[in-house]
């Protein structure tokens, strides 16, 4: 437990701190929105891309750990699709209500992975946001779709930004670099290297920015169904298929801080954007970042 505390406490701290920037609004401006924009398209994907390029995953259990985080997330976005009518009251609702069960906080996860097992954490956990991002996405634009909330033209450009995701390209170039060993010749590993550095500290602080505790009021009932799902009913079940194929310590550890961890900010974006419920996803990720700051050791504890 102490271990854990120690791993994932500096990364609650940075969030902490963020939060108490966006409170005081400092430096001002729209800084941190051109900030939060800097780390999705340049940082992130840098650091996506440099380790994925490097990382020796030869000992990633791919199979088994692409049928935890596929299972577990197709059966609890299943689960909700079939019970969406008593989960929220109406569809641009359950729309925030998927999105909130199903995303997760990649900066929040990455860095823990780093911060328990090292490279080996994040080589495991950039595998996973290589399986999961482009499922995860595809899952949420599928929602919209089911509940009649996009048109064709709605449709059409959400196809488009699925398919020039950020992250989702990361994950291509850095797989592709890997598979075809030709790695990250001459000076492309250390610039690389120098602008991934700053993605976690910033993406973390940015989190904590975003909190919005004013819409915690809202307290409606797919408010908490939508944070039970995410974090207790989506890491029971991958916890419970992790045990089911036998994976190791890091591979489980990196799906519990993926599947355990709060959902993603972008999420509110996504639901301004697309119809979606924005002041209720607000709220889910209000909760679920500072709910998650007790959960996630738990589960942590308990798979150990």
């Amino acid at each position: 437990m102490l271990a854990i505390q120690n791993a994932l406490g500096p990364l609650f701290a940075l969030i902490l701190f963020g939060a108490v920037l966006g409170r005081i609004h400092y430096p001002g401006g729209d800084f941190w929105a051109r900030a939060e924009r800097l780390v999705y398209y340049v940082f992130f994907p840098a650091l996506l891309v440099h380790t994925l390029a490097r990382a020796d995953i030869s000992g990633v259990p791919l199979i088994r750990l692409a049928v935890v985080c596929l299972g577990a997330t197709l059966a609890a976005a299943l689960g909700l699709w079939l019970a969406r009518r008593r989960v929220a009251n109406d569809e641009a609702a359950f729309t925030s209500v998927f999105q909130g069960a199903l995303r997760f906080n990649t900066y929040v996860a990455i860095a823990g992975a780093g911060a328990l097992h090292g490279q080996a954490g994040i080589a495991t956990a950039a595998v996973v946001i290589a399986v999961l991002v482009p499922t995860v996405n595809l899952l949420s634009v599928a929602c919209f779709i089911g509940v009649g909330a996009l048109g064709r033209t709605g449709l059409a450009r959400s196809l488009f930004e699925l398919l020039r995701n950020p992250l989702i390209v990361a994950c291509i170039v850095g797989i592709t670099l890997n598979a075809t060993h030709i790695g990250l010749p001459g000076w492309s590993d250390p610039i690389l290297a120098l602008l991934g550095r700053p993605a976690l500290p910033l993406g973390l602080i940015a989190v904590g920015v975003a909190l919005r505790p004013a819409h915690l009021w809202r307290g409606s009932r797919a408010l908490w169904m939508s944070s039970l799902v995410k974090l207790a009913v989506v890491p029971a079940l991958a916890m419970g298929l992790a045990w089911f194929v036998g994976l190791d310590a890091v591979s489980r550890d990196v799906v519990l801080l993926f599947t355990g961890v709060s959902t993603a900010t972008s999420a509110y974006i996504l639901a301004r954007q697309l119809g979606g419920d924005a002041e209720l996803m607000a709220a889910l990720i209000t909760l679920q970042t500072a709910v998650a700051m007790l959960t996630l050791p738990l589960w942590l504890v308990l798979a150990g």
